[in-house]
């Protein structure tokens, strides 16, 4: 579906369109001389965020998050929509697969009243929108790392906390790597011959998720690193008491081992007071052992 969003009273075009087809775009790029290579990068739905420059026209993949992203989606399709914009002095088409309901919202808000006055302004606004999108996951995942964090040191281990952490170690890894790609957009469009208070606020913005996606990364990966540590030693504390316990039984087991052979001739066996002097043995026994474990400070 093609939507014409400027007004009569704008000195440029903007050509808006959902889920075409391959001969639609094929005509909309014979209509504005779009070259052949960018339209093939229209049409791959995984396609990483760019900022190429032909003559006449600028090229820009733009990824956005997109709110109806599955919980343990951890992957560039399932969890942002692509938008691809062709920008030039006289015109700015945006091309995406799924609706986009800001691209109304800047239509009403900038354009229809005339607040933007060129299609490098629109594009702007554009991507300034599409990283304002990554706000809401933003603190969604702040707070889960908090939530998991008080699971990791109060809580016993479960397959469901691990399960977690791992989508959400995936998922602020995909988001690093598009914002990582983004940059390339951003400072191409704040370059020196070309930046205003638009571009710099675009850059700041952009700034400003880059740190806080890296931020909550390494706090996700130092808490998954912490839970498979205190998972560790949780498995090592349950040791160590196994093998104390071991360790006490041991010279009883040998005790009781040796008295319980079946030899015809053994002497303490007619002793009067054998049993009671036995387990007096092994009673000492025990006694030194938790003496010796105390001084090491084993237990």
């Amino acid at each position: 579906m093609t939507t014409e969003l400027a007004t009569d009273n704008c000195s440029f075009e903007w050509l808006d369109v959902t889920d075409p087809t391959k001969e639609e775009l094929q005509g909309i790029a014979q209509q504005y001389g779009l070259h052949p290579a960018s339209v093939s990068d229209c049409l791959q739905p995984g396609h990483l965020p760019k900022y190429e420059q032909f003559t006449g026209y600028t090229f820009i993949i733009l990824r956005v998050y997109m709110t109806t992203a599955h919980d343990e989606a951890d992957t560039v399709q399932a969890l942002t929509g692509k938008i691809a914009i062709f920008v030039s002095e006289r015109f700015i088409i945006t091309i995406h697969r799924k609706p986009w309901e800001p691209i109304h919202t800047i239509q009403q808000t900038y354009v229809h009243t005339n607040r933007c006055t060129s299609p490098f302004h629109v594009l702007n606004v554009l991507v300034r929108t599409g990283l304002h999108t990554f706000d809401e996951p933003a603190v969604a995942i702040d707070e889960q790392l908090d939530l998991y964090e008080k699971k990791v040191f109060l809580t016993v281990r479960k397959e469901p906390l691990l399960k977690g952490l791992y989508f959400m170690k995936q998922k602020l890894e995909v988001m690093r790597r598009l914002l990582l790609h983004t940059y390339d957009i951003v400072d191409k469009m704040d370059r020196e011959e070309t930046a205003n208070a638009y571009t710099r606020d675009v850059r700041d913005l952009y700034i400003k998720q880059k740190s806080l996606y890296d931020s909550m990364y390494e706090n996700a990966t130092h808490l998954l690193n912490l839970y498979f540590n205190i998972s560790a030693q949780r498995t090592n504390e349950t040791m160590r008491v196994l093998t104390i316990f071991s360790v006490f039984f041991m010279p009883l087991t040998f005790i009781a081992g040796i008295y319980g052979m079946n030899f015809r001739y053994m002497p303490e066996l007619e002793w009067r007071h054998g049993y009671p002097v036995v387990l007096g043995a092994m009673a000492v026994v025990v006694i030194v052992i938790f003496f010796w474990f105390r001084r090491k400070r084993w237990m």
